[in-house]
């Protein structure tokens, strides 16, 4: 993973700020790292879908008292960072807060961004257009989406980190910001490659060859594409191993990360562009919308 040295974290006040504070903080200290905590008031006036429960959006604009205080709100916040000796920063803007989220994450610049997901059923249930989808969609930096306290399964450190591969860039950037995560946690990594297809095993009388075969053939291949990105000093963290899955890639993904159970899932992205709208049920999506623990989503 490229070194972390300062990570960006939205505050909105809600119940689950503390718990993504909780992660910003663990990966601050193993980095070094500081965290700029950042509330974005949205007059209500200017009002939108916000993010996502009403802790941006509250009243007319403020006077430079009120940010101030909201400054001292973010401050104490970011207390058990704080306990933690971890450096901070607290800002209070005005502004459109996923626009100004991006904005701050450019010019920073931030190396990561720990946000959170809300609600009874976490992102799952957020509209298309929140900020947290329009973060983790337009971020040009790594982007941490931490689930609610009442639906998490993950504990800190990370002992057990699920990191799925396609063998694609962005998916090699992922393993790498995986298994130096392990070397700070001392966690063990699952490197996962699903087969999508075909969807079933069962040779079919319209089919030229032989399925089962051909599936045998591929799984094996995958395998000893994903032995071969073993790191040598696997002495050095926790134990790595492979995982080779038929079907749908989001399903599966979320399966193995219950079945571990993972503490975080580290995956790569292609591109988050305006097509990624249309396409909002594509794997990483799907992930990060119903996962239980953490999502690391890396572009490149």
């Amino acid at each position: 993973m490229a070194p972390i040295r300062t990570i960006l974290c939205p505050v909105d006040f809600s119940n689950d700020t503390d718990h993504a504070i909780a992660h910003a903080t663990a990966l601050a200290r193993w980095y070094h790292a500081k965290i700029v905590g950042l509330h974005v008031f949205q007059p209500v006036f200017a009002a939108v879908p916000a993010f996502p429960a009403g802790g941006y959006a509250g009243g007319p604009v403020p006077d430079d008292t009120t940010v101030a205080e909201f400054e001292n709100d973010v401050r104490h916040a970011l207390r058990q960072a704080t306990v933690a000796d971890v450096a901070i920063d607290a800002h209070c803007v005005i502004g459109d807060p996923a626009r100004t989220i991006l904005a701050w994450s450019a010019s920073l610049p931030a190396d990561l961004i720990v946000i959170g997901t809300h609600g009874a059923g976490g992102f799952e249930h957020l509209m298309l257009g929140s900020v947290t989808e329009k973060v983790l969609r337009r971020a040009v930096c790594p982007v941490m989406t931490i689930p609610p306290r009442t639906r998490t399964t993950a504990v800190l450190p990370y002992k057990r980190i699920l990191c799925p591969v396609d063998f694609s860039d962005p998916s090699m950037s992922a393993l790498a910001s995986a298994l130096a995560i392990a070397n700070e946690s001392q966690a063990d990594v699952t490197l996962m490659h699903v087969l999508e297809w075909p969807s079933d095993m069962e040779p079919r009388t319209n089919r030229g060859f032989n399925v089962p075969e051909y599936g045998a053939y591929r799984a094996a291949a995958a395998k000893q594409q994903l032995e071969q990105l073993l790191p040598h000093d696997a002495d050095a963290r926790g134990a790595v191993r492979t995982l080779i899955l038929h079907g749908k890639p989001y399903s599966e993904i979320l399966s193995a990360a219950a079945a571990l159970p993972a503490d975080l899932i580290v995956m790569g992205v292609h591109g988050r562009n305006a097509l990624d709208v249309m396409l909002f049920g594509s794997t990483t999506n799907q992930v990060v919308r119903r996962a239980t623990c953490p999502v690391l989503t890396l572009r490149r």
